[in-house]
This record gives C-alpha cells, structure tokens and sequence, in this order.
C-alpha cells in the first residue's frame, strides 16, 4: 500500500498523494518535455494508481540546473533520487525518450538493487536495440535542429517562431536529443516485467514492427495497441489511450 507520506523531492511534480493506491506509475516526458506533461494523469487513471511525473533536470521548476546529455548518469541520478519511492510495487511509462529512460532504468534497478517493476509502458519509440537510421540532429545549426524538432509535430508553431522562447529551451531540447542520438544498447538479459508498447499509426518515426520488437526485452506478457495520430498521438488520442491505460493498471493493481 502506498504510505500517506510519499516523499518529495525534485525529481518529482504534481504528485497527489493517494493513500488508498497500491501501485506507482512513474511518468518519463519526451524530449524537451517536462512532468506537466502528466499533471492531470492522476485524475483520469484508477484511484488504485498513484501517478508520479518525473521531472528530469533542465526544465520547469528546474530549469536552472544543467540537463544531462548520456543516458547513463541520467539513469543513475534517477534511480538514486527516486529509491524512496520503491517501497511498494511500480510501474514506468514513457514516451519517446521516456521510453528509452524507462527501460534502462529498469535495467539499472534490477543491476543495483534487485529491483524491477511490476510492468512497463513504452510509447512511440522503436525497441531500443534497432539503430536509429537518421544522422545525429543535437549538433544542428538552430535553423536546421528547429526544422527537425518542428518536423515531429509535438511543438506549438507559435513556441518555435518565438526566439526568446527557444533560446531558452534549446540548451534542454538539445541535450535531450544527444542523449538520443547516443544512446547504445548493449545486450543484457529481458526484463522479467511485462512489456505493453503504444503507437501512433501515423508516427514517421516509428514502423508497427519496430514497436513490436519490443518483445525481444521481457520473459514476461506482451502486447502492442496502435492510435490514431502521429509521433505525438498521446495528445492526439489522449482519450483512448488513458482508457487503455487505464484498464491495464487497474488490473496490475488488483493483483499486487
């Protein structure tokens, strides 16, 4: 059961505390995205689940702080600041490089500290053994790097032609991408928690086989469900795709 004081501290946002749950969902943000992502999330998913955004450095409330640019000092910085949270059954979602996170955090935990979660849900990323086909982009002019991040659809058009705005979340967005851009996966044996992987069925970035290659990293259930949208179907499909979610924890928790 969740404890009635869950710790806080600045790797987590908008947590309301839930003292009737009996599982974590912690939330990882794409890149350049923060843990409003998910400050709602907590009123639309099971009162059984207590939601946990995870604010990583760079942004937001903690925008004065440099961002991490490899994932793994970002994995290592998560899983010791967010231990106290591990006293009771969780699970990770992320979306794009939140998935990326969320996995080799999972990896982390279980190398570490013989932790794993109950489940993990990967969203709109390729299973992090295929190679990314595209070039580098963190490293692009502003001009092009902009083009690219415009190109994803998940950046309001009035946010990219503002350059205040965007001299400020460069340094973030940038960051984020390189810890993309150089990430290498390295063989370790499946996650012993199941897998659930959601996807945009119009995402140029991620082919409905790529999503299910996911399979390869769990000795556990799989599955792939398919949204209507493009890489940013979680805004697109928010509705259905909390529905999913939603009725997945519930039964996650009703056996914890």
């Amino acid at each position: 059961m969740v404890g009635k004081t869950s710790p806080v501290n600045a790797w987590t946002a908008y947590v309301q505390l839930n003292p009737k749950a009996r599982l974590r969902l912690f939330c990882l943000p794409y890149a350049g995205g923060g843990a409003s992502i998910y400050r709602t999330w907590a009123k639309e998913l099971p009162g059984s689940v207590e939601v946990v955004p995870v604010q990583l450095p760079g942004r937001e409330a903690r925008l004065r702080e440099a961002p991490l640019t490899r994932i793994g000092p970002l994995v290592e910085a998560a899983g010791s600041s967010l231990s106290p949270y591990f006293d009771t059954p969780f699970c990770f979602f992320g979306h794009s490089m939140g998935s990326i996170v969320s996995f080799e955090l999972a990896r982390h935990l279980r190398r570490k500290y013989g932790l794993a979660p109950t489940h993990l849900f990967v969203s709109g990323r390729r299973a992090p053994h295929i190679p990314d086909p595209d070039p580098p982009k963190y490293n692009l002019p502003d001009k092009e790097f902009l083009a690219e991040i415009g190109r994803l659809n998940g950046t309001p058009d009035a946010a990219l032609q503002s350059e205040e705005l965007m001299q400020l979340l460069l340094p973030t967005l940038r960051a984020d991408c390189e810890v993309i851009d150089e990430y290498r996966f390295a063989e370790e044996p499946p996650l012993s928690c199941s897998i659930t992987v959601y996807g945009g069925l119009d995402d140029p970035e991620t082919r409905q086989e790529e999503l299910g290659a996911w399979r390869r990293h769990t000795g556990g259930g799989f599955c792939v469900q398919m949204f209507p949208g493009d890489h940013f179907f979680l805004q697109a499909s928010r509705q259905p795709l909390l529905e999913a979610l939603s009725a997945e924890l519930a039964s996650l928790a009703a056996v914890v």
